[in-house]
């Protein structure tokens, strides 16, 4: 079974994380929050959650990174050197990288999106160094899925799920996406 891991820093973006991790187990893919520390994470808007895990090598053995944005949630996985070599880890080892708002600035700095098409959050075209810049709400280059903002996590999260081999058109209907007007 694939396994993904998503990470929980300070001021973490609560509507993109939970989102993200909501949908993926409803998707039956094992996935795992992990914190740096601290049993509860405080989010941006103070939503404490309790963290699965804390951030450890065992992450290594996981199939995807997810890191989701918020403020300073994003700036607080930017400047923590381990995840940066987390990421590169996974780069190297052709492994997933999922990043979406201000979270894609970890990608920049860990320099695994060199030539890579990808997007981020509104005026990121000049934060996301290396990378090719796309206006798109969801940009899949490789081993690395982007996406834009706090409204994206769910083609951000179908994104994964289908990289991961599964089909999400039945998910996608009985969570009412379509009749939304959601576009992946």
């Amino acid at each position: 079974m694939k396994r993904v891991a998503v990470l929980m820093a300070q001021g973490y973006e609560e509507g993109e994380t939970l989102t993200i991790v909501d949908l993926l187990r409803r998707a039956n893919i094992e996935c795992h929050t992990f914190g740096f520390g601290e049993e509860f994470v405080d989010g941006m808007h103070h939503i404490k959650v309790k963290a699965d895990k804390v951030f450890n090598d065992e992450i290594k053995d996981y199939d995807v990174l997810v890191l989701p944005g918020g403020r300073p949630g994003g700036e607080n996985l930017r400047k923590n050197d381990e995840v940066i070599q987390m990421v590169q880890y996974f780069n190297q080892q052709n492994k997933m990288i999922a990043a979406m708002c201000s979270g894609t600035i970890v990608l920049s700095d860990a320099q695994v999106i060199n030539g890579k098409k990808v997007t981020g959050y509104t005026g990121y075209q000049e934060k996301l160094h290396g990378g090719i810049f796309v206006d798109r709400v969801v940009v899949y280059d490789q081993n690395i899925i982007t996406s834009q903002g706090p409204a994206t996590p769910y083609p951000f999260a179908f994104q994964i799920i289908e990289a991961l081999g599964k089909d999400t058109t039945e998910m996608k209907e009985r969570l009412m996406y379509n009749f939304a007007g959601g576009k992946s």
